[in-house]
């Protein structure tokens, strides 16, 4: 062969060895999941009124796939998925189950934690500095209720961790109609949440719907399914009002799930921007209930049979596809992103409030307000305290600590937040992922809503300033900052 010509085909080899890894990596997989429902009554989350649990309709889980890479013996990066059936995760809860994790097992790095809720409003309420409760044995306080979930969550992460091994991923997208848009708008331009659809000023739904049901599956190197986590833009609250202790459709949607691929399935709901949706019909409702009367299901388990449906539908697809030659990288990074600034005239109306409740209270000291909730004098004097020190900063900005997690596995991209964000900054960010297939999971820590420009203009709850630190500015940095950490993951 002749000199030149050998030395031709010597150099892509050389190349292709050259730029090969010595070990490759080896993706490991542990999955698990765990009973966190109370053993006595609590106080239930997600309303302006306090309500004490009077049962347990169903139990509440939490459910857990935590992933390593390693090269040989050299562990490359780490990632701990925790989805629990709660409504978010505060800081003063997240930080009690970190000391555990770290008491139990020193090899976990608890910053590697990305522990989010299902938003469920029938869950308890684990954070310390609320409303004084009842004396009773029955009841758990708030440290109890607290140590009691961060024992059990804590448990589960360790015991999925142990569990690690050599696995694989698949994952997959499908469609469904899980929730819609809750802001209804009216003819003068005002937008409210839950508000009548049936009349004659009715004009449409403020914001987007996002039909995404994606599914990212977890196999063992046998290609025994693991675990599943399920990307759904919808708050778990079909029954939010109610005063037992409930999972709402994510407890039906594992029932499904178990009865497909096995009672030893782990389900990891993972709730995506939603900030301004409901699983709630807003309109056609006659026609949603006929359906469901005519199927004999109820809300929770229409929704379950959907999902369940969509994920079998994807794992049909791709599981022929699953890989255990998967990249992982996972950072954390301590966003400081603007805090929402108070006008003069929203700063003057909550002081009116704030006045004209201190009026009616002087001349009727047992006149009844509520302790909390919008008709409340700390509603409204939360604004006051903010615009008086807004005022104070000499900063063009002030800023609000908000923490994310950019994960890379493979050629799909998770982004995390702690918001209520609104669903339109979650298109935005899966529209502009340089991933092939995006998860966004908002309420990884304990944030309140995130609104979008349309959603202020519009007013009401969920969009007015006591509802909010963050406003449509800061969404967009988040947006952004999450975009170019993923960007700058994937280019390498």
């Amino acid at each position: 062969m002749p000199r030149l010509l050998l030395s031709i085909l010597f150099i892509p080899i050389l190349c292709i060895f050259l730029a090969s890894p010595l070990h490759a990596a080896t993706l490991k997989v542990g999955a698990a999941q765990v009973d966190i429902t109370p053993p006595k009554s609590v106080p239930l989350q997600g309303q302006f009124q306090m309500r004490i649990s009077q049962g347990v309709e169903t139990p509440l889980t939490v459910n857990v796939a935590a992933l390593e890479s390693i090269d040989g013996d050299k562990q490359l990066d780490s990632v701990i998925f925790v989805a629990a059936d709660l409504i978010s995760i505060r800081d003063d809860f997240l930080n009690a189950i970190q000391k555990k994790v770290a008491a139990k097992d020193a090899s976990i790095d608890v910053n590697k934690l990305v522990i989010s809720g299902t938003h469920t409003h029938t869950g308890p309420t684990l954070s310390l500095g609320r409303e004084k409760l009842p004396v009773s044995e029955k009841i758990m306080d708030y440290p109890e209720a607290i140590d009691f979930t961060a024992e059990r969550i804590s448990d589960a992460v360790c015991t999925a961790w142990k569990n690690r091994k050599a696995g694989k991923i698949a994952f997959g997208l499908d469609f469904a109609v899980i929730g819609g848009n809750r802001r209804t708008v009216y003819a003068d331009g005002r937008a409210q949440m839950y508000g009548s659809t049936n009349q004659k000023d009715f004009r449409g739904m403020e914001g987007m719907s996002d039909r995404d049901v994606g599914s990212l599956f977890f196999l063992d190197a046998n290609n025994k399914l693991l675990a599943v986590a399920v990307n759904v833009s919808c708050p778990s609250q079909v029954v939010e009002h109610r005063m037992f202790i409930n999972a709402d459709y994510w407890h039906y949607v594992r029932e499904a799930l178990a009865k497909r691929f096995g009672e030893n399935i782990v389900v990891l709901g993972w709730c995506g921007a939603s900030g301004d949706n409901t699983p709630r019909a807003m309109y056609r409702k006659a026609a949603v209930e006929r359906m469901n009367s005519l199927r004999k299901l109820d809300d929770m388990q229409e929704i379950a049979r959907k999902i369940d449906r969509a994920v079998a539908d994807t794992w049909e697809v791709v599981r022929k596809t699953a890989t255990a030659d998967v990249p992982l990288a996972h950072r954390v990074e301590p966003l400081q992103l603007p805090m929402r600034k108070i006008t003069e005239k929203e700063y003057a109306d909550a002081k009116a409030e704030c006045e004209k409740i201190d009026v009616a209270l002087k001349a009727d000291p047992k006149k009844k307000f509520p302790e909390v909730g919008m008709g409340s004098r700390e509603w409204q004097n939360r604004i006051v305290m903010r615009y008086n020190e807004q005022q104070k900063s000499s900063d063009a900005d002030i800023l609000y600590a908000s923490p994310i997690n950019v994960v890379r596995l493979g050629e799909t991209a998770i982004f995390t937040n702690q918001f209520e964000m609104f669903t339109d900054f979650g298109i935005q960010m899966k529209a502009r992922s340089p991933a092939v297939q995006t998860f966004v999971i908002q309420l990884v820590g304990g944030g309140t809503y995130l609104p979008s420009e349309k959603g202020v203009s519009g007013g009401g709850y969920s969009a007015v300033p006591q509802s909010n630190r963050v406003g449509p500015e800061g969404g967009q940095v988040l947006v952004e900052e999450t975009l170019k950490i993923a960007k700058e993951m994937f280019a390498k």
